[in-house]
């Protein structure tokens, strides 16, 4: 029996009429970043462009700012990796990026254009079907009522991605089957599945939108060890089969390494350090990136017992005179700190000069 097509959601962000002029506080936005039009090794300019945001929630005295001043930019077909512990404000850029979560100053641009507060419903609806994001609990992003073949099909629905009733339930099973599961799993309800399979069905479900960059919230945190590796190498092989490009969200530095072209690291709401991967693993010289690094696990009973922790306490920075920015030390290798902190981390990078 054919599916009843569904009520189209309400967007999440207000949306006026193409002519409307950019408001006064999107104007200020586009003050220049240190990372604003900032070409790859490649040449390349960047997909997505996030330039000094800051992300508020509430107001009065239970104001709180869990994003401030972030600035990064993402080029065409890499995993840019934003690591951080809870709190960090990680999962808040990410749904901000797709449209989430409002900004309170700064802007977010997608291939060039201003993709972050009030824009026209077609630029909206662009948005939405080439910015996905797959949600951290595979369980809770999933309708509990609704088979998998409805929740795969949402997304086809709502932007009419099929010629036909044919053509729909052939893209369903293709992307189910390329995901590792079977046509008959169609039928079944999130709650007949594992945590991994769930998940499955989670990548399933934005990469039948054909999208072109992916948020993906920590998909492998809920996950147990022996399913992470598998669930990785899908997202890797679809970005080398439809040269997709991720935002991969983390707070678990071993497990970024394997999927990234280069890692941002995020605290209390600040970049303190991006750098490529090899360069951050190598050469990590932020004092909190060093004790994220501290913390990853060695697979040794002997050596894990025998390491030292490093523990970061913020209080040794003093931004009370000489204030801080992000600085780019060489090797596009970028830090956070002051005049002081700058010449120590260069001379920590490069110590032959």
């Amino acid at each position: 029996m054919a599916k009843k097509k569904p009520v189209e959601e309400a967007p999440v962000q207000p949306e006026v009429d193409e002519s409307t002029p950019l408001d006064e506080a999107a104007a200020a936005a586009s003050s220049v970043s240190p990372l604003e039009g900032h070409k790859n090794k490649a040449g390349q300019d960047p997909i997505i462009s996030v330039q000094h945001i800051d992300i508020t929630f509430g107001s009065g005295r239970k104001k709180f700012k869990a994003v401030s001043d972030v600035s990064f930019d993402i080029y065409p077909g890499e995993t840019f990796s934003l690591v951080g512990e809870s709190g960090s404000g990680k999962t808040t850029i990410g749904r901000a990026i797709v449209r989430i979560n409002p900004l309170s100053a700064g802007a977010i641009y997608y291939k060039g254009k201003r993709i972050s507060g009030r824009i026209s419903h077609k630029e909206n609806r662009e948005v939405v079907r080439e910015i996905q994001m797959i949600f951290q609990d595979p369980a809770a992003s999933l309708n509990e009522r609704a088979t998998i073949e409805y929740s795969i099909s949402e997304g086809l629905y709502n932007f009419h991605l099929y010629e036909n009733e044919a053509d729909r339930v052939a893209k369903v099973e293709k992307i189910i089957t390329d995901v590792g599961l079977l046509p008959e799993h169609l039928t079944r309800y999130p709650h007949e599945f594992s945590g991994g399979q769930r998940q499955r069905v989670g990548i399933a479900r934005s990469i039948v939108m054909e999208p072109e960059f992916i948020v993906a919230d920590e998909p492998i945190s809920a996950l147990d060890v022996s399913i992470r590796a598998q669930v990785l190498n899908l997202l890797r092989k679809f970005q080398k089969e439809r040269g997709l490009t991720y935002l991969f969200i983390a707070h678990d530095l071993s497990i970024v390494r394997f999927i990234s072209d280069r890692i941002a690291v995020i605290h209390l709401g600040k970049i303190v350090e991006i750098a490529e991967t090899e360069e951050l693993f190598a050469h990590p010289l932020h004092p909190y990136t060093k004790s994220l690094l501290s913390a990853i696990p060695i697979p040794d009973p002997i050596l894990e017992r025998q390491k030292t922790l490093f523990v970061y306490d913020p209080s040794i920075h003093h931004y009370e005179v000489n204030k801080p920015s992000l600085v780019d030390i060489g090797n596009e290798h970028f830090v956070y700190g002051n005049e002081e902190e700058i010449e120590a981390y260069k001379k920590a990078r490069y110590p032959e000069q």
